[in-house]
């Protein structure tokens, strides 16, 4: 990578708002980096933090040549992106998240599986850390990277080869991928990344997941967190699916099916016996799961696990079923709204 001309100018773009405990530490492992400095710039996009998160990004930026910092006014993620991707230079673009930490060799090695694999999009796993030693934080922790709370998602397990994925998390893209299927979607406040990533499937492109590069992401530190983020994680969902035209995967049905039976079985038991005694199966059984699953990482971590990873799990369930079950209700409204709106006035006669 000594040669310039084969050494891409690669831009990382890190969207942020009140991170004041977290900036210091994402800019530090980015600078960090042995990919060649005059290769690299870093631009963080701010959604006007009140903090002191801008008081810290105004003096690295001085600090460091290869930093900038940029206003975000709509405050959101997607619209942080793509302000950071239009004042960007690269021919590479990597996504990176404030509360990641990365290797040195992590630019690099993405860099070099894009270049060579002809992906559009290289990614690696995500290692979930706590946000402090609590039993809370260190519970919530091991509920994001466990199958029980995230399913068969790859980025969160991680994989042993390379292997072709729809999604990665903080991405490495070729700058082109934007110029032909566009930015991230502003609509989406959460979720931006799988729809882009599912967009860029549906246009012919390809999403690598490689196994020699994992990030450090530090999990919410608060049951109360983790059930918003979870919520808006869910509530957005419906409308990624109906801008993709499909469902993206099946396992994001598993807590809207699971937070609805629920609701149908309690409002038909006080009618029914063989309803009361299906729903009280079924709640023995999914309650005999969580403790199962939380006993067997108490007994390895710690038991201090226990009760904060019991409740951890069905927080992470239901308040994403939660969500998306509001989330399509309120997509459904406003679709009926917009129809009607769009309906041609009658005219008497």
């Amino acid at each position: 990578m000594s040669d310039r001309a084969a050494t891409p100018l690669v831009s990382v773009v890190v969207p942020c708002r009140n991170e004041r405990d977290h900036i210091g530490g994402c800019i530090d492992s980015i600078l960090a980096n042995d990919y060649p400095r005059d290769r690299l710039e870093i631009i963080i996009v701010d959604g006007e933090s009140d903090d002191g998160t801008r008081e810290i990004l105004a003096a690295r930026s001085c600090a460091e040549s290869a930093l900038r910092w940029l206003p975000n006014p709509a405050r959101t993620t997607p619209a942080a992106l793509n302000i950071g991707i239009r004042a960007s230079s690269g021919s590479v673009i990597v996504r990176m998240d404030v509360h990641c930490r990365y290797p040195a060799h992590y630019i690099r090695t993405l860099v070099g599986w894009l270049e060579r694999s002809g992906a559009d999009n290289v990614g690696g796993a995500c290692r979930t850390l706590p946000a402090n030693d609590t039993p809370t934080a260190r519970a919530i922790a091991v509920a994001l990277s466990h199958p029980l709370g995230v399913g068969n998602a790859l980025f969160r397990v991680g994989v042993s080869e390379p292997r072709w994925v729809d999604t990665v998390p903080f991405g490495c893209y070729r700058r082109e991928v934007f110029e032909r299927i566009g930015l991230f979607d502003e609509e989406l406040v959460r979720n931006q990344d799988d729809e882009l990533n599912h967009r860029l499937i549906g246009h012919g492109g390809r999403i690598l997941i490689v196994p020699d590069v994992t990030s450090d992401y530090f999990a919410r530190a608060s049951l109360g967190k983790l059930a918003l983020m979870y919520y808006q994680y869910g509530y957005f969902k419906p409308l990624v699916a109906r801008k993709l035209g499909r469902v993206a995967t099946l396992r994001q049905l598993a807590p809207p099916a699971l937070v609805l039976s629920l609701a149908l079985g309690l409002l038909a038991a006080p009618f029914s016996r063989v309803a009361a005694t299906v729903l009280m199966g079924a709640v023995a059984l999914y309650l005999a799961v969580i403790l199962a699953a939380s006993l067997r990482v108490a007994l390895r971590s710690g038991v201090s696990l226990l009760a904060p990873l019991v409740a951890a799990f069905p927080i992470m369930h239901f308040a994403y079923g939660a969500g998306f079950l509001r989330g399509a209700l309120d997509l459904a409204r406003r679709s009926h709204a917009a129809r009607r709106a769009d309906a041609p006035i009658p005219v008497s006669r």
